[in-house]
């Protein structure tokens, strides 16, 4: 076979009892893409074929559906008969199953980056009423240190406000919760657990309970409180123990009630117990992003892509970061810190978290001169934006870009009207005077 559909096939990627997935191109977009080819035929029992064909077309329904930096995009589907595969977007690298293991555990900072982001993708398939169903470390694929994708949503729960489609029975037995083994009505506090035994796998290279089969592990999820991943691993901070055991509790009322809540855990323990270090970890920018008043009209998917095109670094005090005279187009923002803005030795002003400067070469000719200096006047966390990196984000982030600009150049002509209209009064009072 060198053919499927429209797709030329370049090699086998991997095969499961009812599928086979293929490295394939795109012959339009020319782009690699990952084709998981279904054989409905070698399933004998027609109970599991109709099953199989469920997920499928379940899977095939989400095409286009879920656009999220982290999440595996489902770009295509054919259901033709004996004919009936998926189109994904390739990702190359590996799943979370290779760092599963005791021998390849990852640093305990990138465990808590790689939650998070599966937090902010799964809420946002929560938002779209998908609710994942089979979270596992196979099923969160790893690009570089910790960029992931979640994929394989043919389990998934489909909601809306008439139907909600569901079939029973499937699922990994292991990462699954309490209320999906009993087959009781699913939220997204399901994949809240789910990745909480993901994270304990991740931690500890071992499963919270480690049973001879399935009826046995069915008994303890519903009965049994799993050992700390600390057990396992003496150097696990309590920190982290603690955020696994809420994602596991037994009951959703006991568990996090949303996945900002349990994103927010992570996000503190970052901030208090994670190592001084000079990267700044994905977490603490999206974090960071979320909460300045520039992108406040920025959906979460948008400001991902923020974080694809900007480069963040830590300045330190008293150090020269525009010149006035120089050229340039890249545009800053304050992250943290403070600024001092000066014209020939003179303060003009002071510029603090949040504060946008050197906007103008963006908005204005490609060989823009500075007309002044800035200078850092504590240590500051600047975010660096170069328009060119920015033509390559979506047409709705850019859209929100020059939406903010538009917002701060309002904001500051009216700060500049006030000056005048002060400077003209301060006139006609000296010259009423005389």
């Amino acid at each position: 076979m060198d053919r499927i559909g429209k797709y030329k096939i370049v090699r086998i990627l991997g095969t499961g009892a009812t599928s086979t997935v293929y490295l394939a191109i795109d012959p339009f977009s020319e782009q690699q893409v990952a084709i998981k080819l279904f054989d409905l035929r070698s399933l004998q029992d027609p109970k599991r074929a109709k099953i199989s064909r469920k997920l499928l077309m379940t899977e095939a329904s989400l095409a286009g559906k879920l656009s999220h930096p982290h999440i595996a995009k489902i770009q295509d589907a054919v259901m033709k008969g004996d004919i009936n595969y998926v189109v994904m977007e390739y990702v190359e690298g590996s799943t979370l199953e290779l760092y599963a293991e005791v021998d390849k555990l990852l640093p305990f900072s990138t465990i808590a980056e790689i939650i998070y982001k599966c937090c902010k993708a799964l809420e946002y398939a929560q938002h779209q009423g998908v609710i994942h169903r089979d979270i596992k470390p196979a099923n969160i694929l790893l690009q570089g240190k910790t960029n992931i994708k979640i994929s394989d949503f043919g389990a998934a729960v489909l909601q809306s406000n008439q139907s909600t489609t569901q079939v029973s029975g499937v699922g990994s037995p292991a990462y699954m919760s309490p209320e999906q083994i009993e087959e009781s009505t699913l939220t997204h506090q399901t994949d809240i657990y789910s990745l909480g035994v993901v994270m304990y796998k991740l931690l500890s290279g071992r499963l919270p309970f480690d049973t001879s089969n399935n009826f046995s592990m069915v008994y303890h999820i519903l009965n049994v409180v799993p050992p700390p991943p600390s057990a396992f691993r003496a150097d696990i901070p309590p920190e982290m123990d603690a955020i696994v055991r809420r994602a596991m509790m037994k009951t959703p009322a006991e568990r996090y009630q949303s996945w900002d809540e349990f994103a927010s855990d992570l996000v503190v323990f970052f901030s208090q117990v994670a190592p001084t270090h000079d990267e700044i970890f994905d977490t603490e920018k999206f974090e960071t992003l979320r909460n300045l008043m520039f992108f406040k009209n920025f959906s979460d998917v948008e400001l991902w892509e923020v974080l694809r095109v900007s480069e963040w670094r830590k300045v330190p005090e008293s150090e020269l970061i525009l010149r006035d005279g120089a050229s340039g187009r890249s545009f800053y923002i304050l992250a943290q810190g403070v600024v001092h803005v000066l014209k020939q030795g003179k303060l003009l002003g002071l510029l603090r978290r949040g504060d946008c400067f050197g906007e103008m070469a963006h908005l204005g000719e490609d060989d823009f001169i500075r007309n002044s200096d800035v200078i850092t006047r504590s240590e500051v966390v600047l975010i660096e934006i170069d328009p060119d990196a920015l033509t390559h984000a979506t047409t709705g982030c850019r859209f929100q870009f020059g939406d903010a600009f538009l917002h701060l150049l309002v904001k500051r002509l009216a700060v500049a009207n006030e000056r005048i209209s002060l400077l003209l009064a301060d006139q006609n009072q000296t010259g009423i005077n005389r």
